[in-house]
């Protein structure tokens, strides 16, 4: 008699496509991934290495050509990713904005001086 073998998913064969941190190359565990949203054709997932402390906001597509993901290093947390979420998005306006104060003047001074 032959050993079970595991069905494969869509979902999970995304995850293997991302399975391990690109900056330190270990490995994700399943309680390092957590699900922002998803979509019966993509899924958005926050992927936090236990190594390194690093994390990677990963978008997994799911279509009838198979299954391709496309990830982001971050050091935000799924608590922030959450928060940075709901808030306003960043404009033309802002980048400009920023982009002359950075010239102008030191940054992280001028960015001090704000909060």
């Amino acid at each position: 008699m032959r050993g079970r073998t595991q069905r494969s998913t869509p979902l999970g064969d995304g995850l293997k496509l991302i399975s391990r941190c690109p900056l330190c190359k270990a490995s994700y565990g399943p309680l390092g991934t957590q699900v922002l949203s998803e979509r019966a054709d993509a899924h958005l997932l926050h992927l936090s290495c236990r190594k390194c402390a690093n994390a990677v906001l990963a978008l997994i597509f799911v279509s009838n050509a198979g299954v391709s993901s496309v990830g982001l290093v971050t050091d935000c947390s799924y608590d922030d990713v959450v928060r940075f979420r709901g808030g306003a998005e960043v404009t033309i306006d802002d980048a400009l904005d920023f982009h002359a104060l950075a010239e102008k003047e030191d940054i992280i001074v001028a960015l001090q001086k704000q909060s």
